[in-house]
């Protein structure tokens, strides 16, 4: 059994790391660099770099962000944002990244999903599926979450995974940044109309919203504001989720294995009893 995903989504825009709110309002986070060198760290299994500003400004992808990230951190690395033509993928995969990512490109020219798999195989390429509820009905949007479009949301989710695709990102607007909870409503609507791994974005705010999202069918989980503001925040939610029966990859040195985490994944206090235990253990030293 395929274990499941905890992926960092860094949504970039003016070449920083911003906090997205429904895909609207932007808080400065930093460096790119800087947050992928401590996901790294800090035992995230993939890194998401999006260019939001790409697409809309008719942009191609930040070809030397790319490279510039892939050479300091040792995970996959999926890259989207601006890519429109096979000549953009060859060169993202070239400088380092392993996967591709398309919203707008796929919509304008579906055979781009087709052409990317043929090239560099369909385990590499995700397509971004961003949807917004709009009278009670999934609204599927292009252009960073801009411009609606009118295709059904199954009927392209099908058409994606027969196109080739290797992967769906399914981010929902609605959610995004509200620290609510993912919906799991949408994630059961994709997930029971395609075989092909589906990762759940959009609304964490505690370790609770991973796990909802897992049981309602998701091979992954991503989250880009939860984990910018608490140290080892990837191995504390992991080190939850095991907790809970998640096949789940958590092999760092410090996993928190025994650690009580409260519902906002901070640690607790430990008993003094453990903490008195600990001066007759010999710990490996860790770089973390």
């Amino acid at each position: 059994m395929l274990k499941k995903r905890i992926i960092a989504c860094l949504v970039i825009k003016n070449s920083i790391v911003v906090q997205s709110i429904e895909f609207k309002r932007f808080l400065p986070i930093g460096s790119p660099l800087i947050a992928a060198k401590f996901l790294n760290q800090w035992g995230i299994d993939e890194i998401t770099i999006l260019d939001i500003d790409a697409t809309p400004t008719l942009s191609s992808p930040n070809f030397e962000l790319v490279k510039k990230i892939s050479r300091q951190i040792f995970v996959p690395l999926s890259v989207g944002g601006g890519i429109k033509n096979i000549n953009h993928i060859r060169q993202i995969i070239k400088g380092g990244a392993d996967k591709i990512i398309v919203n707008t490109g796929a919509f304008d020219n579906p055979q781009l999903i087709s052409q990317a798999a043929k090239v560099i195989g369909a385990q590499s390429v995700v397509v971004s599926v961003d949807v917004k509820k709009k009278n009670g009905k999934w609204q599927l949007f292009t252009h960073c979450g801009k411009i609606a479009v009118k295709t059904d949301l199954i009927t392209w989710i099908k058409q994606i995974e027969n196109l080739g695709a290797g992967e769906i990102l399914l981010r929902s607007i609605d959610r995004d940044g509200s620290k609510s909870g993912f919906d799991t409503e949408l994630i059961k609507q994709v997930t029971n109309n395609v075989s092909i791994p589906v990762i759940a974005a959009g609304g964490t705010g505690k370790p609770n919203h991973f796990l909802s999202a897992i049981k309602a069918g998701a091979s992954a989980v991503a989250a880009g504001n939860y984990f910018h503001f608490t140290e080892h925040s990837p191995i504390l939610i992991k080190s939850y989720l095991k907790s809970k029966g998640v096949n789940i990859r958590l092999d760092t040195d410090a996993n928190y294995s025994h650690h009580r985490i409260n519902s906002d994944g901070r640690l607790l206090k430990s008993p003094d009893s453990y903490l008195e235990d600990l001066k007759f253990q010999i710990i490996k030293p860790e770089v973390i």
